[in-house]
């Protein structure tokens, strides 16, 4: 089964998303491509594939990409081959993408279930966004922009998650995922 985890940037998705993988074994994380520059703790091929423009442009328009969406200014991007590689292992598979790109993935996979991660508060999401100090100014104004843009379409998702404790959400996270199976069968 396909899980897309999605909320804005700052509402604490990733760490989410490291909690499950250590708690669910066997269950794969497509790692998303992106044009964007690395953050300096982050890792090619761990955190993403950072890769230039071009390249990921040839990907698109190869149709290597299952879904992609520009988000803040830079592309983004889940490799089809990876997703379809992992299902036909047997594995669930994790993508922690943006509300478009989840669209698109439901769009393709009907069967792929959406959660959407939302911050306690819009002044929380702020805070936490100030205290990463990875953004500019202008790349923290268009973040929150586009945070009230995703937590208008978190009705289009099978669960939402507030994410007011990490250890919490986790144990939401797990409790929605094993319910998102059981309605399946």
């Amino acid at each position: 089964m396909v899980f897309i985890v999605s909320g804005p940037s700052g509402a604490g998705k990733g760490t989410v998303v490291q909690g499950l993988l250590q708690r669910v074994p066997g269950i794969k994380l497509a790692v998303s491509y992106t044009t964007r520059p690395a953050r300096p703790m982050e890792r090619d091929g761990v955190h993403y594939f950072f890769v230039s423009d071009r390249e990921f442009l040839e990907m698109r328009d190869r149709g290597d990409l299952l879904e992609w969406a520009e988000v803040h200014g830079n592309l983004y991007g889940t490799s089809r081959a990876t997703v379809e590689s992992d299902l036909a292992n047997g594995s669930d598979v994790l993508l922690e993408i943006d509300v478009q790109g989840a669209a698109q993935v439901k769009a393709a996979l009907p069967d792929a279930f959406l959660i959407f991660i939302e911050p306690p508060s819009m002044q929380i999401l702020e805070q936490r966004l100030r205290k990463r100090s990875t953004e500019a100014e202008d790349a923290m104004s268009r973040r929150l922009a586009d945070a009230y843009d995703e937590i208008r379409k978190k009705n289009l998702y099978d669960g939402v998650i507030v994410n007011v404790n990490i250890d919490q959400s986790v144990q939401e996270m797990l409790s929605l995922m094993k319910r998102l199976k059981e309605s399946r069968h």
